[in-house]
C-alpha cells in the first residue's frame, strides 16, 4: 500500500510538472534559397549575423544552392522555399506568378555582354552575323540582349544565338566557340579577371533603371511564411542590410568571406567590386518606380505577360535601411 501511495504521489508530481513547465516548440527550418555568386546574404553568414536570429525566433536557417533562378522558382512554388535569392528576372517573375512577394533589392548591375580580348569587335553593331552565347530565353539576360541589339538597330535574327549555362560562358569564349556573350557575376568577373574577355557593353549602359544601374538581384519570400513569420523575414531582410553596409566598408575583408563561402578565387571578387560589375548600394528598397521600369522593360522582352505585375513588399526594406543609417 504504501509503495502504491509513493507511486501515485510521483505520477501525480511528474503531471504537475508538465501542467506548469511550457512545451517547447519543435525547431523551424527556414530555407533560403541562394546561388555561388556574390550575394550579401553569404556575407550575412560569414558575418555570423544568422546566429542571433536562429536563436531568438527558434529557427533553423538552411542554405540551398541553386546554378540559376528558374529552378531556384519550382522550389519556391512546390513550397519546399520559405526565401530565396535571385537574379531580379527569376525575382520578379515568382513575384508575379508564385505565392511570393519581393521584399528587397539586394546587388545592383551584375550583367554584361562580353568578347574575347583579341576580339576586332569594338561595338555591338559589328555583332552583326557573330555568333552570341546567352543563358536562355527565361533568363534576364535576353532581353537586356535584345535591347542591346535594338539600340544598335538589329534585331535578333541579325545574330545566331547559342543557349547555354551561363557557367559555360567564359569557356565558350576563352575557346573562341563563340564570337561575344552575356552572362551575369561572377562568371563575367572570372571571364575578366583571368584576362581572356572584355566588357562590351555593361548593363547599366542597356537598362538603367535603379540609381544609375541595372537591376541585378532580389529577395523574395513565399507568402505563407511572410504572413505566418514577418519577423524573421525582417530581420533577415536586415542581415542583408547589414552584411551589405559591410561590403561597402570593407570590400577586401568582404572578398575574402565570399571567396571562402562560394569557393571562388579572391582576384575575380575583388576584380568585380573594382570594376564595378556588382554593385551595392545600401538603399535594398523595391521602390514602385524601379518595378515599373523593370516590369515594363520585362514586358518588352516577352519575359513577363500584360497581366503580370509582381507583389511587392517594401517596408522590410525600409526598416532595415532606418537601423543600419
Amino acid at each position: 500500500m504504501r509503495f502504491h501511495i509513493r507511486r501515485t504521489t510521483l505520477r501525480f508530481a511528474a503531471l504537475m510538472l508538465l501542467a506548469i513547465v511550457p512545451l517547447v516548440k519543435a525547431q523551424e527550418t527556414v530555407n533560403y534559397g541562394v546561388q555561388p555568386a556574390m550575394q550579401p546574404i553569404y556575407i550575412a553568414r560569414a558575418l555570423g549575423l544568422l546566429e542571433p536570429i536562429e536563436k531568438k525566433h527558434n529557427v533553423k536557417i538552411v542554405f540551398r544552392s541553386f546554378k540559376y533562378g528558374a529552378p531556384q522558382n519550382q522550389a519556391m512554388a512546390a513550397g519546399e522555399l520559405q526565401i530565396s535569392s535571385a537574379g531580379m528576372g527569376p525575382a520578379v517573375i515568382a513575384a508575379a506568378r508564385l505565392p511570393a512577394t519581393l521584399v528587397a533589392i539586394t546587388v545592383l548591375e551584375q550583367t554584361a555582354l562580353i568578347v574575347p580580348t583579341d576580339s576586332p569587335v569594338k561595338n555591338v553593331a559589328e555583332l552583326k552575323g557573330k555568333r552570341i552565347a546567352f543563358p536562355g530565353e527565361g533568363s534576364q539576360q535576353y532581353p537586356l540582349l535584345l535591347k542591346a541589339l535594338a539600340d544598335a538597330g538589329m534585331t535578333e535574327s541579325d545574330v545566331v544565338l547559342f543557349k547555354t549555362d551561363g557557367a559555360q560562358v567564359p569557356t565558350l569564349l576563352l575557346n573562341k566557340s563563340v564570337d561575344a556573350g552575356i552572362t551575369w557575376d561572377p562568371h563575367v568577373s572570372n571571364a575578366l579577371a583571368v584576362g581572356h574577355s572584355r566588357v562590351l557593353l555593361k548593363a547599366e549602359e542597356i537598362m538603367p533603371i535603379m540609381q544609375g544601374h541595372y537591376v541585378g538581384n532580389g529577395e523574395y519570400v513565399h507568402n505563407d511564411f511572410l504572413a505566418k513569420r514577418p519577423e524573421v523575414v525582417q530581420d533577415l531582410v536586415t542581415a542583408n542590410a547589414r552584411a551589405i553596409d559591410f561590403i561597402i566598408k570593407d570590400p577586401k575583408g568582404a572578398t575574402q568571406l565570399w571567396s571562402k563561402q562560394i569557393g571562388f578565387d579572391e582576384k575575380v571578387i575583388t576584380f568585380s567590386l573594382a570594376n564595378g560589375i556588382s554593385v551595392f548600394n545600401r538603399n535594398m528598397v523595391p521602390e514602385k518606380a524601379t518595378l515599373d521600369a523593370y516590369v515594363k522593360f520585362m514586358k518588352e522582352g516577352k519575359i513577363l505577360e500584360e497581366k503580370d505585375y509582381p507583389n511587392v513588399e517594401p517596408r522590410f526594406a525600409q526598416k532595415a535601411l532606418e537601423v543600419i543609417r
